[in-house]
């Protein structure tokens, strides 16, 4: 029974080296795990708060993306239209420009026609004044073969150019 109820002697060496070794514990090993504990804790502290602060700056690197995509959207829509309306209006100044070239040459072609049409007419009529007076002439000379009936013809023409 001597395990049961220990002896006093047992007794007294165990708590003096129980206070011995909590003695030593707290001298030597309290104190650097006790600071190895909070440095611990604080690190793990520091660390949640920066996860917490890179979780906000994520969330605000997010919104500001969303915000950057939204307005890259707006200036990409921007652009497109500014360049559907610049071809537009290209296109319609194009339009005007081969209209009015396409009026400018018509009218050059009205006026070499007309310019044409006016040497040919004068050609002409000096063609056939030309031949006229060849005609003309033949007449006369086959139909005055003498000089009254040439004396005669020109007094016939005076008369009636009212040259007398």
């Amino acid at each position: 029974m001597q395990l049961v109820s220990p002896d006093i002697g047992l007794l007294f060496w165990m708590l003096v080296s129980f206070l011995t070794v909590l003695f030593l514990l707290r001298k030597f090993a309290w104190k650097p795990i006790l600071n190895m504990l909070h440095r611990r804790e604080e690190s793990i502290e520091q660390a949640l708060k920066a996860a917490d602060r890179a979780r906000e700056d994520m969330y605000k690197m997010k919104a500001d993306n969303e915000k950057i995509l939204v307005e890259a959207r707006q200036e990409r829509d921007r652009i497109f239209r500014e360049a559907q309306d610049l071809k537009e209006k290209i296109l319609a100044d194009a339009r005007e420009q081969s209209k009015k070239e396409q009026m400018r040459i018509m009218e050059e072609t009205k006026t070499l026609i007309q310019t044409e049409k006016n040497n040919a007419v004068k050609e002409i009529r000096a063609l056939s004044a030309d031949l006229s007076v060849r005609i003309a002439e033949k007449l006369l000379r086959r139909e005055l073969r003498n000089d009254q009936q040439q004396k005669t013809l020109v007094e016939e023409m005076s008369n009636e150019l009212n040259l007398n």
